[in-house]
Parts: structure tokens; sequence; C-alpha cells
């Protein structure tokens, strides 16, 4: 006769009403919130306070910013995860517990450090300001600070993945007479890009909605260096809740519309 083995947890039906009411309230409510706020406005409303010069101004740089931080990381993290898992050397556990900094690090002090670096009074604002261009208080600052933010999501994510991969797959490629790309192409890239679509995602999203990393090396210039999380603040300081949420739908639709289509596309590529 065999003996029925308690779960661990409580069962099916109790876990799924906390996870729901998990969500509920951390989630969903907080953003049903905002959207029934937002529909008290007639289309037209709604129209003229997201298609306004400064918020579209806004929305571009956030994106746009947010999207080179991402790329940029995509291929510079998949590097750092290389190193780290294909190669033993010195100071190794050192720099993969540096990757997990800026998870530790309070943004407003990542901010400020990245600030006093990159101004032109820093130490590399200065050489920069000498070849005739300017970091700090420009959508390049921006994006740096964005970089530095969510440079661990790829690296943590593709890191994994690519310790699991055989190293006996690449020497047999190799044997068989594959080229260093060709093995990169056929055997590595199919396994690796799954992981490294999603910690894109996963970059890219915490890059649209940072704050407190950006604010001080942004220099907040309205239609120059104004991020959106910024914009909706500056509402928000006015009482304008109704431009504020407004806002906040805005980004809230574009953010879910492009991480759908990262997911579908991650979904295809998976798929057989």
């Amino acid at each position: 006769m065999s003996r029925r083995i308690s779960p661990v947890i409580p069962g099916f039906g109790l876990t799924l009403g906390y996870t729901l009411v998990y969500l509920g309230l951390l989630v969903l409510i907080p953003l049903g919130a905002m959207f029934v706020h937002a529909a008290q406005l007639s289309w037209g409303e709604f129209w003229t306070i997201v298609s306004a010069p400064r918020v579209l101004a806004a929305l571009k740089l956030s994106f746009g910013t947010a999207l080179v931080a991402a790329v940029i990381n995509g291929i510079i993290g998949t590097l750092l995860a290389w190193v780290l898992v294909r190669y033993t050397f010195p100071g190794r556990k050192i720099i993969d517990a540096m990757i997990d900094l800026p998870f530790a690090l309070p943004t407003a002090v990542a901010g400020i450090a990245l600030t006093a670096l990159y101004t032109p009074n820093g130490l590399i604002g200065q050489l920069a300001s000498e070849l005739g261009f300017k970091i700090a208080f420009t959508p390049l600052g921006i994006s740096l600070a964005l970089t530095f933010v969510t440079l661990p999501f790829v690296v943590r994510t593709v890191q994994p993945v690519l310790a699991d991969i055989p190293r006996e797959v690449e020497e047999a490629a190799a044997c068989l007479g594959a080229k260093p790309l060709q093995v990169f192409r056929h055997v590595l890239l199919p396994a690796l890009l799954p992981a490294w679509l999603t910690g894109f995602a996963l970059a890219f999203a915490r890059g649209v909605g940072e704050y407190g990393s950006v604010i001080f090396i942004a220099g907040n210039m309205p239609m120059k260096t104004e991020i959106l999380p910024l914009l909706i603040m500056v509402k928000l300081d006015q009482y304008d809740y109704t431009g504020a949420t407004s806002i906040g739908v805005l980004m809230l639709v574009v953010s879910f519309v492009l991480l759908l289509l990262i997911n579908l596309l991650q979904r295809r590529i998976e798929t057989p």
C-alpha cells in the first residue's frame, strides 16, 4: 500500500488563491485604478495630453535611450557572461560579484557618482570636453546611466544557459571542420538567443522606468533631456493628476506592446 506524501506547501486551490490576491493587490488593482482615472477623459482630451510636444520628446528620449542601453548590454553582457563561464583567472569571483552591484547600490547614489564622473569638471568629462563633446546632461549620459543599471539583467540570464552548454558540442563541431564563427552561429546562438531576448527585454523594461540614476546626469531640460518618469513627477508636483495618469497609461501601453512583441519573437525562436 503506497503512502501518500504530504505536499510541502498547501494544495493548488489555496496557493492559487494567494497568488491571485497577491498579484491583484500589488499589480492589477493599482494599474486598473490608473486606467479608470484616465478613462474619465474623453479620447480627444487624452490625445491632447499624450500628443503634446513635450510628452512626445520625453517618450522618444526614454524609449530611445533604454533601447540603446539594452543593445549595448546585450553585446557587452554576453561577452562578460562568456568570460565568467568559460575562463578561470585571478579575481574572477570579484568580477562576478561586481556584476550585481547595480542591484544593491541605490540608484540615486549611482546617479550622483556617474554625474560627478562625467560632468565637464569630472575625471572623464574633462577628457570628453577636450575632445569636443559632452557626456553629462545629454542623451549620451542618460544611455550610460541606463547601461550601468541594466547590465546585470543580460549577464544573469545568459550566464546559466551558457554554463549548461557542454563544451564537447563545440569541440565536436570544430573537429567536423566548423570555423569559430560557424560554431557560434549554428551551435551557441540557437541555445543562447531565447535567454538573450529575455535579458534584453528585462533590461529594456527597467531602462524605460528608471528614475533615480538618470535625473542627476540628465540635466532635466524639457524637450531635450527630460525623461517620461520625471515628466510624470512634474505633473504630480503641479497637482495635475489627470495628466500624470494619462502619461502613465501611454507609457504602460507602449511598454506592454514592445514586451509582447519581444516575447512573441522569443516563443517563435524556441518553437522547433
